[in-house]
């Protein structure tokens, strides 16, 4: 760079250089605070880090400082995650804090993020490794301290809300120097005991306290267990690298109690609605069956032998009945036509005409029609209506 340049070409230089050094990038600087504020309208914090000798300004943005666990002071000692940045305007470089720790967990913090960046990179904490909760337990395993307020928490949570599934402890340390090893074996044990859900985890505490779910044992333990785990540790803002290595993390042990069970009274409701829903489609299926067999049996009924022969019958019965009607009817026109013909038949009997006063005359040869089948001293026999009697013909005259 040569000639005369502008301030704002200097320091617009000197900030890029800082930008593109890769060593002023993602550091951890340790220091004591110093002219701390809040800003309460934005929410950054703005402050200088110092030493024995020197100082540096620091500024974190509110999305960053919203994450933090405790509440910076001034004079507190702490370690920061931060970048160095060049501010043009005023030609001066400050740190820009993405995370904040006291100082006197500095140590376990670096080892913890770590470990966890480590695991992160072996594929541990990959979504496509978590496993799906089963919706309806039958049994889940606790593995936590006996005395812990957790497993009451966790049992008081399942004995409200699922009382039928069957809720078995693991105990283990949950801190302390062999806690880890504790916590692993309680959840192997767990894992090989055929339950459905697994929940591991303990109270809150400082970070010491929780250092037993930040280890490498305990996370490769969970990573490779066949049965869904729970981790339920600490408080909400408290997350340790079992959080990250299960298949769920819960902000708290009642939190993980009410997410590995549902709720009975809900799920009574649910199973009444479908029952309802169930009701009315079986009453419309058999309604529907009932129609159908109504007329199959019908069409059966009319191709029994039995239905034939009675509808046969009946209808021999109709025609029976229309045969008899007919033949009385043609009886009864036959006889008033006989009983006419046999009147007038009587009223042409001779026997009616003789009743009259008529007779008849026979002689050899018959009825006698004529004088001229007559001969004089002929005996003839005389018809009277009610007698016969015989003459001698003597006058024979013809008129």
């Amino acid at each position: 760079m040569s000639g005369v340049i502008t301030v704002s070409t200097l320091n617009r230089y000197i900030a890029g250089k800082i930008r593109d050094d890769r060593l002023l990038q993602n550091l951890l600087v340790s220091g004591e605070i110093s002219n701390y504020t809040n800003h309460k309208k934005t929410g950054h914090l703005f402050f200088t880090l110092k030493d024995d000798e020197c100082a540096v300004k620091a500024i974190m943005f509110s999305n960053m400082a919203s994450r933090l666990k405790f509440e910076p002071k001034a004079g507190m000692k702490v370690i920061v995650s931060a970048s160095v940045k060049g501010f043009e305007r005023d030609g001066i470089y400050q740190l820009y804090v993405t995370d904040m720790q006291p100082d006197g967990i500095g140590a376990l913090y670096l080892a913890v993020e770590q470990l966890r960046d480590k695991l992160a990179q072996e594929g541990l904490f990959d979504e496509s490794h978590k496993k799906t909760l089963p919706s309806f337990p039958e049994k889940i395993a606790v593995v936590t301290s006996p005395d812990g307020a957790a497993l009451q928490d966790i049992l008081n949570i399942i004995s409200r809300r699922y009382p039928i599934v069957e809720v078995r402890i693991y105990p283990c340390l949950v801190q302390g120097e062999n806690a880890s090893e504790s916590i692993s074996m309680a959840v192997e044990r767990a894992d090989n005991d055929g339950n459905d859900i697994i929940i591991a985890g303990r109270g809150g505490g400082a970070i010491e306290d929780l250092m037993a779910f930040n280890s490498e044992v305990v996370a490769r333990t969970i990573f490779n267990c066949k049965t869904p785990v729970i981790s339920a540790v600490g408080h909400e803002t408290d997350t340790t690298i079992a959080d990250y290595a299960a298949d769920l993390r819960a902000p708290t042990p009642s939190a993980a109690a009410e997410l590995a069970v549902p709720e009975l009274s809900a799920l009574y409701a649910y199973v009444n609605l479908f029952e309802e829903k169930l009701h009315r489609s079986m009453k419309d299926r058999l309604s529907v069956w009932y129609r159908k067999l109504e007329l199959s049996e019908k069409r059966l009924n009319m191709l029994l032998p039995s239905k034939k022969a009675e509808t046969y019958r009946k209808i021999l019965n109709e025609k029976s009945a229309r045969l008899e009607s007919a033949y009385k009817n043609k009886l009864a026109v036959c006889t008033g036509a006989l009983t006419e013909r046999f009147a007038a038949l009587d009223n042409l009997s001779p026997l009616k005409i003789m009743n009259r006063g008529y007779s008849l005359v026979y002689n050899d040869d018959g009825i006698v029609k004529s004088v001229k089948a007559l001969k004089s001293g002929e005996r003839v026999r005389i018809r009277v209506s009610d007698g016969n009697f015989t003459a001698v013909v003597e006058n024979i005259s013809e008129e």
